[in-house]
């Protein structure tokens, strides 16, 4: 992957917490629902990208989003394909949660 977090700007919310802080050479899960997500969806797309960045090729991520943002389709998988769409990174609609969120597994 060639992308970094700072290709997609440095203007990251330094009160909250990192989604991941090391790349997982496994598939694993991003819970993007917390509270601050919910207030905030360029928050919830900016730490999208950077799970996918932590994630090692061969593995994929589950981006778990917050409900209150309807469904990925209409604000993250455009965001996906501006950060992602020349390098071989695949997501699909996985479901939504009995929570209200949705899930989105991303194939790096």
């Amino acid at each position: 992957m060639s992308s970094t977090p700072s290709d997609h700007g440095d203007n990251h919310d330094h009160d909250t917490d990192p989604v991941t802080d090391h790349v997982h050479e496994n598939s694993w899960s991003a819970n993007l629902e917390g509270p601050k997500h919910a207030d905030d969806r360029d928050l919830l797309v900016r730490q999208a990208i950077e799970a996918v960045e932590h994630t090692a090729a061969g593995n994929h991520v589950n981006l778990v989003t917050h409900g209150d943002h309807g469904h990925p389709e209409e604000y993250l998988f455009p965001a996906l394909d501006v950060a992602f769409g020349d390098e071989d990174v695949d997501w699909e609609y996985v479901e939504q949660c009995g929570c209200g969120g949705h899930v989105v597994r991303v194939h790096v």
